[in-house]
Protein backbone atom coordinates (compact mmCIF):
# COMPACT_ATOMS: atom_id res chain seq x y z
CA UNK A 1 0.00 0.00 0.00
CA UNK A 2 0.99 3.66 0.35
CA UNK A 3 3.78 4.74 2.75
CA UNK A 4 2.82 6.49 6.02
CA UNK A 5 2.34 10.24 6.03
CA UNK A 6 4.72 12.74 7.55
CA UNK A 7 2.52 15.25 9.35
CA UNK A 8 3.42 18.89 8.76
CA UNK A 9 1.47 21.56 10.61
CA UNK A 10 -0.57 23.68 10.14
CA UNK A 11 -2.34 21.39 7.66
CA UNK A 12 -5.00 19.17 9.17
CA UNK A 13 -4.55 15.42 9.05
CA UNK A 14 -7.52 15.04 6.72
CA UNK A 15 -5.96 17.58 4.34
CA UNK A 16 -2.70 15.66 4.32
CA UNK A 17 -4.58 12.43 3.60
CA UNK A 18 -6.53 14.16 0.82
CA UNK A 19 -3.35 15.49 -0.79
CA UNK A 20 -1.59 12.11 -0.58
CA UNK A 21 -4.50 10.21 -2.06
CA UNK A 22 -5.00 12.84 -4.75
CA UNK A 23 -1.34 12.56 -5.69
CA UNK A 24 -1.59 8.77 -5.82
CA UNK A 25 -4.64 8.91 -8.10
CA UNK A 26 -3.30 11.65 -10.34
CA UNK A 27 0.15 10.02 -10.69
CA UNK A 28 -1.26 6.59 -11.46
CA UNK A 29 -0.23 4.88 -8.20
CA UNK A 30 -3.86 3.89 -7.61
CA UNK A 31 -5.72 2.26 -10.49
CA UNK A 32 -9.02 3.43 -11.94
CA UNK A 33 -11.82 1.72 -10.04
CA UNK A 34 -9.54 0.57 -7.21
CA UNK A 35 -11.26 0.12 -3.86
CA UNK A 36 -10.21 2.53 -1.11
CA UNK A 37 -11.04 0.79 2.15
CA UNK A 38 -11.11 3.32 4.98
CA UNK A 39 -9.49 0.77 7.28
CA UNK A 40 -6.85 -0.63 4.91
CA UNK A 41 -5.78 2.66 3.33
CA UNK A 42 -6.02 4.47 6.65
CA UNK A 43 -3.77 1.85 8.23
CA UNK A 44 -1.21 2.14 5.44
CA UNK A 45 -1.16 5.92 5.90
CA UNK A 46 -1.16 5.69 9.65
CA UNK A 47 -4.44 7.53 10.19
CA UNK A 48 -7.86 6.73 11.67
CA UNK A 49 -11.22 6.48 9.92
CA UNK A 50 -12.31 10.07 10.58
CA UNK A 51 -9.61 11.89 8.56
CA UNK A 52 -9.86 9.19 5.90
CA UNK A 53 -13.61 9.72 5.57
CA UNK A 54 -13.20 13.52 5.39
CA UNK A 55 -10.49 13.20 2.75
CA UNK A 56 -12.53 10.79 0.64
CA UNK A 57 -15.54 13.11 0.76
CA UNK A 58 -13.48 16.02 -0.56
CA UNK A 59 -11.95 13.84 -3.27
CA UNK A 60 -15.46 12.80 -4.29
CA UNK A 61 -16.28 16.50 -4.75
CA UNK A 62 -13.29 16.75 -7.10
CA UNK A 63 -14.54 13.82 -9.16
CA UNK A 64 -11.56 11.63 -8.25
CA UNK A 65 -13.37 9.24 -5.92
CA UNK A 66 -16.79 7.57 -6.08
CA UNK A 67 -18.47 6.76 -2.76
CA UNK A 68 -21.13 4.06 -3.00
CA UNK A 69 -23.33 3.58 0.08
CA UNK A 70 -22.90 0.13 1.68
CA UNK A 71 -20.23 -0.74 -0.92
CA UNK A 72 -17.32 1.55 -0.19
CA UNK A 73 -15.13 4.16 -1.86
CA UNK A 74 -13.38 3.72 -5.20
CA UNK A 75 -11.03 5.62 -7.47
CA UNK A 76 -13.15 7.04 -10.29
CA UNK A 77 -13.41 4.95 -13.44
CA UNK A 78 -13.73 7.11 -16.59
CA UNK A 79 -16.06 6.20 -19.44
CA UNK A 80 -15.89 7.16 -23.09
CA UNK A 81 -18.63 9.72 -22.45
CA UNK A 82 -16.67 11.20 -19.54
CA UNK A 83 -13.56 11.55 -21.69
CA UNK A 84 -15.49 13.29 -24.48
CA UNK A 85 -17.29 15.72 -22.20
CA UNK A 86 -14.12 16.50 -20.28
CA UNK A 87 -12.20 17.27 -23.48
CA UNK A 88 -14.97 19.56 -24.73
CA UNK A 89 -15.18 21.48 -21.45
CA UNK A 90 -11.41 21.66 -21.11
CA UNK A 91 -11.08 23.12 -24.60
CA UNK A 92 -13.60 25.85 -23.83
CA UNK A 93 -11.82 26.73 -20.59
CA UNK A 94 -8.31 26.71 -22.03
CA UNK A 95 -9.22 28.79 -25.06
CA UNK A 96 -10.76 31.38 -22.73
CA UNK A 97 -7.72 31.36 -20.45
CA UNK A 98 -5.24 31.63 -23.34
CA UNK A 99 -7.03 34.66 -24.75
CA UNK A 100 -7.03 36.41 -21.37
CA UNK A 101 -3.35 35.62 -20.83
CA UNK A 102 -2.48 37.26 -24.14
CA UNK A 103 -4.48 40.33 -23.14
CA UNK A 104 -3.00 40.41 -19.63
CA UNK A 105 0.29 39.08 -18.25
CA UNK A 106 1.62 37.44 -21.39
CA UNK A 107 5.27 37.67 -20.31
CA UNK A 108 4.73 35.79 -17.05
CA UNK A 109 2.60 33.19 -18.81
CA UNK A 110 5.28 32.63 -21.44
CA UNK A 111 7.96 32.28 -18.77
CA UNK A 112 5.94 29.57 -17.00
CA UNK A 113 5.18 27.79 -20.28
CA UNK A 114 8.87 27.71 -21.17
CA UNK A 115 9.83 26.48 -17.69
CA UNK A 116 7.28 23.65 -17.89
CA UNK A 117 8.42 22.82 -21.42
CA UNK A 118 12.04 22.61 -20.23
CA UNK A 119 10.93 20.25 -17.45
CA UNK A 120 9.11 18.16 -20.04
CA UNK A 121 12.29 17.98 -22.10
CA UNK A 122 14.36 16.87 -19.12
CA UNK A 123 11.79 14.22 -18.18
CA UNK A 124 11.68 13.01 -21.76
CA UNK A 125 15.47 12.69 -21.88
CA UNK A 126 15.38 10.75 -18.60
CA UNK A 127 12.51 8.59 -19.89
CA UNK A 128 10.53 9.48 -16.79
CA UNK A 129 6.91 9.31 -17.90
CA UNK A 130 5.44 10.42 -14.60
CA UNK A 131 7.71 13.47 -14.40
CA UNK A 132 6.74 14.30 -17.97
CA UNK A 133 3.04 14.08 -17.06
CA UNK A 134 3.56 16.40 -14.07
CA UNK A 135 5.35 18.96 -16.25
CA UNK A 136 2.58 18.65 -18.85
CA UNK A 137 0.04 19.43 -16.13
CA UNK A 138 2.09 22.46 -15.03
CA UNK A 139 2.21 23.70 -18.63
CA UNK A 140 -1.57 23.89 -18.96
CA UNK A 141 -2.03 25.20 -15.42
CA UNK A 142 0.07 28.25 -16.39
CA UNK A 143 -2.79 29.61 -18.48
CA UNK A 144 -5.10 29.59 -15.46
CA UNK A 145 -2.49 30.98 -13.10
CA UNK A 146 -2.17 34.09 -15.26
CA UNK A 147 -5.61 34.45 -16.86
CA UNK A 148 -6.73 37.04 -14.31
CA UNK A 149 -10.16 35.46 -13.83
CA UNK A 150 -10.70 33.61 -10.55
CA UNK A 151 -13.90 31.96 -11.76
CA UNK A 152 -12.22 30.57 -14.86
CA UNK A 153 -9.34 29.30 -12.74
CA UNK A 154 -11.77 27.75 -10.25
CA UNK A 155 -13.65 25.97 -13.03
CA UNK A 156 -10.38 24.47 -14.28
CA UNK A 157 -9.37 23.31 -10.81
CA UNK A 158 -12.62 21.36 -10.74
CA UNK A 159 -11.45 19.15 -13.62
CA UNK A 160 -7.66 19.43 -13.34
CA UNK A 161 -7.32 16.29 -11.21
CA UNK A 162 -9.25 14.12 -13.64
CA UNK A 163 -7.37 15.56 -16.62
CA UNK A 164 -4.03 14.82 -14.92
CA UNK A 165 -5.17 11.32 -13.92
CA UNK A 166 -6.22 10.47 -17.47
CA UNK A 167 -2.86 11.72 -18.71
CA UNK A 168 -0.86 9.65 -16.21
CA UNK A 169 -2.94 6.47 -16.51
CA UNK A 170 -3.64 6.38 -20.24
CA UNK A 171 -1.03 8.48 -22.02
CA UNK A 172 2.20 7.94 -20.05
CA UNK A 173 2.48 4.27 -21.13
CA UNK A 174 2.44 5.40 -24.78
CA UNK A 175 5.95 6.68 -25.62
CA UNK A 176 4.85 7.52 -29.17
CA UNK A 177 2.27 9.91 -27.78
CA UNK A 178 4.91 11.68 -25.70
CA UNK A 179 6.81 12.56 -28.88
CA UNK A 180 3.68 14.07 -30.40
CA UNK A 181 2.81 15.85 -27.16
CA UNK A 182 6.26 17.41 -26.86
CA UNK A 183 6.14 18.75 -30.40
CA UNK A 184 2.65 20.16 -29.90
CA UNK A 185 3.63 21.97 -26.71
CA UNK A 186 6.54 23.56 -28.53
CA UNK A 187 4.19 24.76 -31.26
CA UNK A 188 1.81 26.21 -28.66
CA UNK A 189 4.67 28.18 -27.12
CA UNK A 190 5.66 29.51 -30.54
CA UNK A 191 2.13 30.67 -31.32
CA UNK A 192 1.73 32.23 -27.87
CA UNK A 193 5.03 34.11 -28.20
CA UNK A 194 3.80 35.44 -31.54
CA UNK A 195 0.42 36.38 -29.98
CA UNK A 196 -1.25 34.43 -32.81
CA UNK A 197 -4.65 33.68 -31.28
CA UNK A 198 -6.17 31.88 -34.33
CA UNK A 199 -3.15 29.58 -34.50
CA UNK A 200 -3.33 28.98 -30.76
CA UNK A 201 -6.97 27.99 -30.97
CA UNK A 202 -6.22 25.52 -33.73
CA UNK A 203 -3.22 24.06 -31.90
CA UNK A 204 -5.11 23.74 -28.61
CA UNK A 205 -8.01 22.00 -30.34
CA UNK A 206 -5.71 19.55 -32.13
CA UNK A 207 -3.76 18.87 -28.93
CA UNK A 208 -6.75 18.28 -26.65
CA UNK A 209 -8.74 16.29 -29.20
CA UNK A 210 -5.74 14.07 -29.96
CA UNK A 211 -5.43 13.35 -26.24
CA UNK A 212 -9.14 12.54 -26.13
CA UNK A 213 -8.70 10.03 -28.95
CA UNK A 214 -5.76 8.38 -27.16
CA UNK A 215 -7.72 8.07 -23.93
CA UNK A 216 -10.73 6.65 -25.74
CA UNK A 217 -8.58 4.09 -27.53
CA UNK A 218 -7.00 3.04 -24.23
CA UNK A 219 -10.39 2.66 -22.55
CA UNK A 220 -11.66 0.52 -25.40
CA UNK A 221 -8.67 -1.75 -24.76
Amino acid sequence: MLPPLTVELPKTLSTLVEERLREAIVNGELAFGQALSEDAVGLSLGVSRTPMREALTRLEQQGLVVIQPKKGSFVFRPTLEDVGQLASFRLMLENGAVERCLEGDAAATLADLRAAFAAMGAARAARDGKAYARADTAFHAAFFTHCGNVHLAHAYRGIAGRVAALRAHLSVPRSDQQDLSFREHGQIIGAFAAADLPALRGLMAAHILRAQAVYAEALRG
